[in-house]
């Protein structure tokens, strides 16, 4: 593979043409997962475009929590679509070289929006904190401008944060083998080709995680311990059992989220041992699934989002049916 590398302009750095993704190539039947998640993408996209459009043109879902919700189907497209098909390129057309530029740009739009999917749910945490613990002021304190206020503050955060990492990656100089074996351009994996010193990268990929990882899920916590402690201290238990049942479809959103990925994680760091395939399998799974599930379970938990797509489907049915009878 030496006619892959290339030079930078400084001629202390030295940059691939690109990287060859090798990820779970070994494992039997990978073509069938491919194809597994092409049907994945598929049910993403149009289940969260679904989900945009009902909180785009019904104007009764223009309240701070469903502009939430739509920010969430927003990033899980943006989230599936830098993923899922770079990876169908890569394994079901069995064309796994990425350019070095373009390669830095997967990394930016993947990492991205990851970091606005776990944001997005500490938002929705925080949006059923004032509905449950300031029930009275809710609609003072969590008004349309707020929501898009804490919004905007977090596309910009996570947006700068990565552009960062992905940045200082044009440092590493690397002379030796450009095989990543995960299943895209995976930032840590790239930096721990390089062949200089890499610790700038180490401490920012650690950074990142934490911030991503933990930052939003101690957020999520302290509302819902809040929250507990709300619920606990109404008198009636209907009052408990409703308050609770309107957290329902966030729970799952969080758990489907953050179970899979801090499994994975705390397995790699206590057990070394574990084959790199199946974690690379583990976390492409951690991350093409819930783009997918989260439209699917906020349409059938979420009882306005539900009235009005039954709405609209009831309405297609009728104009179907209409046209059949009368042609002209």
């Amino acid at each position: 593979m030496l006619h892959l590398r290339s030079s930078a302009h400084n001629n202390s750095i030295i940059h691939p043409s690109g990287f060859y993704i090798i990820g779970f190539t070994s494992l039997p039947y990978s073509s069938l997962y491919v194809i597994f998640l092409a049907v994945v993408y598929v049910i993403t996209v149009l289940s969260n475009s679904f989900v945009i459009s009902i909180i785009s043109f019904d104007e009764r879902l223009h309240r701070p929590k469903f502009l939430a919700v739509g920010n969430l189907a927003v990033v899980d497209l943006i989230l599936s679509t830098s993923l899922i098909p770079g990876m169908i390129k890569t394994y079901l057309f069995k064309d796994n070289f990425v350019p070095f530029k373009l390669c830095l740009v997967q990394m930016y739009f993947y990492y991205t929006p990851l970091c606005l999917e776990s944001f997005s749910l500490a938002v929705l945490a925080f949006d059923r904190f004032i509905a449950i613990c300031f029930p009275l002021r809710q609609n003072s304190i969590n008004t349309n401008i707020t929501m898009v206020s804490i919004l905007t503050v977090c596309w910009s955060f996570c947006i700068g944060m990565v552009m960062y990492s992905v940045y200082i990656m044009k440092y590493l100089s690397f002379c030796g083998s450009v095989l990543v074996n995960s299943y895209f351009c995976d930032y840590a994996p790239v930096f721990r080709l390089a062949c200089n010193d890499n610790s700038m990268q180490w401490a920012t990929a650690t950074s990142l995680s934490l911030i991503i990882l933990f930052g939003p899920l101690s957020l999520i916590i302290i509302s819902y311990v809040s929250i507990l402690i709300a619920v606990f201290k109404m008198k009636s238990v209907e009052s408990r059992f409703k308050a609770l049942a309107t957290c329902t479809e966030h729970l799952i959103l969080v758990a489907v989220f953050y179970i899979p990925i801090l499994t994975i994680f705390i397995i790699g760091f206590f057990w070394h041992g574990v084959n790199s395939d199946l974690r690379v399998l583990s976390l492409s799974l951690s991350s093409c699934i819930p783009p997918c599930l989260n439209p699917i379970i906020y349409s059938l938990k979420t009882s306005e989002i539900r009235r009005q797509a039954s709405f609209l489907l009831r309405k297609s049915i009728f104009g179907t049916l209409w046209k059949t009878v009368h042609p002209f």
